[in-house]
């Protein structure tokens, strides 16, 4: 009981994980999903008190028992976040997915519906198409499959969509419909949208390199390597001894700023395919 009331009280407070899981295809209830996270903060937790135990006991003896308990609060409290936090991830990651290949999609849609192929059957192409969003594709053919409206499984594409350039296209093909206008028309003005807002991206992707580029060649360059030689000059001027520690450390600190760059870089690279 103590365990259905603590969940309806994570539900309370975060209620955007029904949307999340919805959109992330988390095949989930709101309630399970947050039995799970809080399954896995038990025993997350307790793995942390058992470290603390065998890394403490010894010295503390049964003064431990309170900084384990602490320890198995803290394990308890990060790892529940952290799973909460799981859908917003998998929607991240289907929105570089999507925005990767959105324009090449509408096009394929374009040049369907242009060669007068209906609207159902060039989605049932597309989710026979060799790429990654054909899969999103047959979401909607197998929802419309299953006796929904074609309207009603576009909107539910469209409200549940990691992408917001593919929320427009949906959002283009379902006005023209439910107002009868030319799906091609409304759908080409969109496509001209977004590839104007992808060589925007890509513009201010060069600008951000650029920056990084110059902090790396700061950070990673000069620093290290000057930073190095004065500390062998000043080391010799006041008789220090220069312990192999010392240098691997150097190198171990160069490798962190390696790696921060190199994601650094690889997660501020905008999701395009013209």
């Amino acid at each position: 009981m103590i365990v259905i009331d603590f969940v309806r009280i994570i539900i309370r407070a975060n209620p955007q994980i029904r949307r999340d899981l919805r959109t992330a295809h988390i095949p989930k209830t709101t309630e399970q999903f947050v039995k799970r996270a809080l399954i896995t903060g038990v025993y997350g937790g307790a793995v942390f008190a058992i470290l603390i135990f065998f890394a403490l006991a010894k010295e503390m003896g049964i003064r431990v028992v309170p900084i384990m308990l602490v320890g198995f609060g803290a394990g308890f409290a990060l790892i529940v976040a952290f799973s909460l936090q799981t859908p917003k991830g998998i929607i991240k990651r289907r929105e570089k997915e999507i925005n990767r290949e959105v324009l090449f999609a509408g096009r394929y849609l374009l040049v369907k519906m242009e060669s007068g192929s209906p609207l159902f059957n060039s989605l049932i192409d597309a989710s026979k198409s060799n790429s990654i969003i054909s899969k999103y594709f047959k979401e909607i053919v197998d929802e419309i499959d299953t006796g929904t409206p074609i309207e009603v499984a576009l909107d539910n594409a469209r409200e549940y969509n990691a992408s917001e350039k593919f929320k427009k296209i949906l959002w283009q093909i379902l006005a023209a419909l439910k107002t009868g206008t030319e799906v091609t028309n409304a759908l080409r003005s969109t496509l001209k949208t977004i590839a104007n807002e992808q060589l925007i991206e890509i513009k201010e992707y060069g600008k951000k390199l650029n920056s990084l580029m110059l902090f790396y060649m700061v950070l990673a360059c000069i620093v290290p390597s000057l930073g190095v030689s004065l500390f062998i000059i000043i080391a010799s001027f006041l008789n220090l001894a220069i312990l192999p520690a010392h240098l691997f450390a150097a190198l171990f600190g160069l490798f962190v700023i390696q790696l921060f760059f190199i994601i650094m870089i690889k997660a501020s690279r905008p999701a395009v395919e013209m």
